[in-house]
């Protein structure tokens, strides 16, 4: 993949691509049949910019994009940034107690969707994401350092922060990935399902498809067997996806599996650990690996990937792109030591003293939060980013857990990712939770909640016996509760908050 330029705003990757292959299609939706071209979809974001601007978008101003993964949000997206604005990508679906919030916090001046003005405070503007008319192209300058997006994360651990991703963050994040071989080329067509109001599908999915000149076929929604027949259909060679989307995957037959991924070259996932029975489900009927990759909406937002290492490695998010460095560190930050070359697994959880934060620096970090800037990167470049990880004898990051979620019993710690993998082992477990909760006697209990598989019949007993099996007596939870479903985030992220 040829380097991506970071002279140039983030709306510049939208002209390139129409100069350098105006016919080709860019968009594909699925559900609609709609097609784009680089040409046609250049042409629908001028004419939405000039639209922005008439109606009184100055400079910096906040548009949020309530709008579906399909052509509309692409070209809102690039149309706000060509105007001049500062694109808010929230959540269509998102209902009122949560979107007016949001709307208040970012100061937004208009709302592009589909609906009229439902829903919106007094004072917001709303617009259709489309307009018509001719005229001169539109591009207010904005790059560098201005704010391009401002990304709200997905409140997994507390309320949601407005992240500032500038023009330079998100260059050069797409910069770094163009380094990694064969993640995406020119003539891939690329599969998203994804939200493309999460940072993941929208930087190394819409962005790096634009910066490559890829085609996109954008799905809406994901249902496993409508989406292998939108592969076969549409000829998909690489798909940009998460845990949950590969989960359904594998439980679909060999054979099915197979046709429908027959056209593609390339899978990657992030935003979730990927468990590596389902690596080997997918592996083992078609021959295919799923890359993982580790990010944040901070870093605009890859920071690690399995394509990297140069092949998929079980429990491993893989080592950092190039131009990100990464480090472990203590909790204050003194440390850049801690975390290297543990023997075993084990080891780590039980050892204390080989797990640290992980610290991140690259040109791809934001702004600080939104409106002030603050808890950004410190004076040297480095964010911590709250997550527990150490590394292997061959460099390659282990995710152990979000710092938040630590659970601490009697003063001993407990990482809740490594008691759900030990309850995930068992055959009748198709989803399990570890979260702590107030105990009087030790501080904080732990307690699992389980998700059976379809059919399975499984107990309290089962479940404890498992984990006495496998678990020092202090990790294993005070408290097992069933469920049909646990939460997630878009993107498939457990929200262990909701769960507390």
């Amino acid at each position: 993949m040829d380097r991506i330029s970071t002279a140039h705003g983030v709306a510049g990757l939208l002209a390139d691509a129409a100069a350098r292959c105006p016919d080709r299609t860019a968009i594909t939706e699925t559900g609609t049949g709609t097609t784009l071209t680089w040409q046609e979809l250049d042409e629908a974001a001028h004419a939405q910019a000039r639209r922005l601007v008439e109606a009184g978008l100055a400079p910096g101003d906040r548009v949020a994009l309530r709008l579906p993964t399909s052509a509309d949000f692409a070209l809102a997206l690039f149309a706000v940034l060509r105007a001049g604005g500062i694109a808010v990508p929230l959540s269509p679906q998102a209902p009122v107690p949560e979107l007016h919030p949001l709307l208040a916090h970012s100061g937004t001046r208009f709302v592009l969707q589909r609906e009229a003005e439902a829903d919106l405070p007094e004072g917001i503007t709303a617009l259709p994401p489309r307009a018509d008319g001719e005229g001169d192209p539109v591009d207010a300058g904005r790059r560098g350092e201005d704010i391009a997006v401002i990304s709200y994360t997905s409140g997994t651990t507390g309320p949601p922060r407005g992240v500032q991703l500038s023009h330079r963050a998100l260059l050069a994040n797409l910069d770094q990935l163009a380094q990694v071989d064969g993640l995406l080329e020119a003539d891939d067509r690329l599969l998203i399902s994804i939200p493309l109001f999460h940072v993941y599908g929208l930087g190394p999915g819409l962005l790096l498809a634009t910066a490559q000149g890829a085609s996109l076929v954008l799905s809406e929604r994901f249902e496993p067997r409508r989406t292998l027949e939108d592969c076969l259909e549409h000829g998909v060679t690489a798909i940009a996806g998460v845990p949950t989307m590969y989960n359904e995957f594998a439980a679909l037959g060999p054979d099915e599996l197979r046709r429908g991924l027959g056209t593609v070259r390339r899978m990657t996932s992030g935003a979730a650990p990927l468990h590596p029975k389902v690596l080997t489900a997918i592996r083992e009927a078609t021959g295919l690996d799923v890359y993982e990759g580790y990010g944040l909406t901070e870093s605009a937002p890859v920071v690690t990937s399995t394509l990297v290492t140069g092949y998929p490695k079980p429990g491993s998010v893989g080592r950092p792109l190039p131009g990100v460095e990464l480090r472990l560190v203590a909790s204050d930050g003194t440390s850049d030591e801690v975390g290297l070359d543990p023997d075993e697994v084990d080891d780590v959880f039980e050892a204390g003293g080989e797990t640290g934060l992980v610290s991140i620096r690259g040109a791809n970090l934001f702004s600080g939060y939104w409106p002030d800037g603050a808890h950004g990167p410190d004076e040297e470049g480095w964010f911590r980013t709250g997550d527990v990880g150490y590394l292997d004898s061959d460099g390659d990051l282990h995710l152990v857990d979000r710092a938040n979620d630590l659970i601490i019993v009697n003063g001993f710690n407990v990482f809740p990712h490594e008691v759900e993998e030990v309850i995930s082992q068992l055959p009748e477990v198709a989803e399990v939770a570890v979260v702590g909760v107030v105990d009087e006697r030790s501080g904080e209990a732990v307690k699992a909640v389980v998700v059976p598989a379809d059919g399975a019949a499984l107990s309290h007993q089962q479940v404890a016996d498992q984990c006495v099996a496998h678990l020092a007596g202090y990790k294993v939870p005070h408290t097992v509760e069933f469920a049909e479903t646990l939460p997630h985030s878009a993107t498939g992220k457990l929200r262990r908050l909701k769960l507390r």
